[in-house]
């Protein structure tokens, strides 16, 4: 699934193709939705935002289409009524005089009235989202001591959207990482430097991802091992699918276990366990 990060690309491309320019068309796959499709043509797009994994386009007329990936979700920007080669399904497609925003698999829209997002069940309990919004490590620092979330086990705690909007998979690996923390532990289990640094991770690692496509490993690294000629695999994180190869910083071989039905990595000497309470 696709994770804050590669929702805010898309975003940034969707906007930069429709924004301040009138829609002259526009076909929803959905039924329910075709209705829409009359309010909807002749409006201009206004902006792109990003909730967590969500997406939402805002038009001039206070309409505003909500959409989630989910798992096989993907945008295409093309020239104007250019579809690409693919099996995918098309469920949505924007054009205007120049490009075609077009939304391929995903089942996941709506069209909502601007100021209905407080409402929606899911916008409505998304936590944070570190790209969209001013989030500081000491907002985040203060959230992980919230009741509601202190007790959990980090594995599950990053994965929920209402904690962080936009972590998944690979950035939960990471930021326990670049934070120290064991992925065994809870927030509660931490010293308040362990907790100020995964605020620090997560906003900094999401930014790094956002800004260098995908990459979470330090930008300096990453160049010199793709300058040695290493596959994108082999330099892209720190430790996330790196099973059974050396730590980048202490040589130790990286740890792949199962946390909330998904595969998560570590570093058993630089992530230690919690000491028994």
């Amino acid at each position: 699934m696709p994770e804050g990060p590669e929702i805010r690309r898309a975003a940034d491309s969707v906007e930069k193709a429709l924004k301040n320019r009138t829609i002259i068309d526009i076909s929803f796959a959905f039924e329910h939705l075709q209705g829409y499709e009359e309010i909807l043509r002749g409006s201009k797009v206004t902006r792109v935002d990003t909730k967590g994994k969500a997406m939402l386009i805002r038009f001039d007329n206070d309409q505003v289409i909500y959409s989630h990936n989910q798992l096989y979700g993907k945008w295409y920007i093309r020239n104007a009524y250019t579809y690409p080669k693919t099996n995918r399904q098309l469920r949505l497609a924007l054009h205007n005089e120049k490009k075609s925003a077009l939304l391929y698999s995903a089942s996941d829209i709506e069209v909502l009235k601007n100021g209905e997002e407080e409402e929606h069940p899911f916008l409505s309990k998304v936590g944070p989202d570190l790209l969209s919004e001013d989030v500081t490590p000491d907002d985040l620092f203060a959230r992980f001591q919230e009741k509601r979330f202190q007790r959990r086990k980090w594995t599950s705690l990053l994965l929920d959207q209402a904690f962080i909007g936009g972590i998944g998979n690979y950035l939960r690996s990471e930021v326990l990482f670049v934070a120290g923390i064991s992925p065994f532990s809870r927030p509660i289990d931490c010293t308040e430097e362990q907790l100020y640094r995964a605020a620090k991770a997560c906003i900094d690692l999401m930014w790094r991802s956002y800004e260098n496509k995908g990459i979470t490993n330090d930008p300096a690294l990453a160049e010199e091992l793709k300058k040695k000629g290493k596959k994108r695999y082999e330099y892209r994180h720190w430790v996330f699918n790196r099973e059974d190869r050396p730590c980048r910083i202490d040589g130790t071989e990286i740890i792949k276990f199962r946390a909330a039905s998904r595969r998560c990595y570590y570093c058993p000497t630089c992530q230690k366990n919690p000491a028994p309470s």
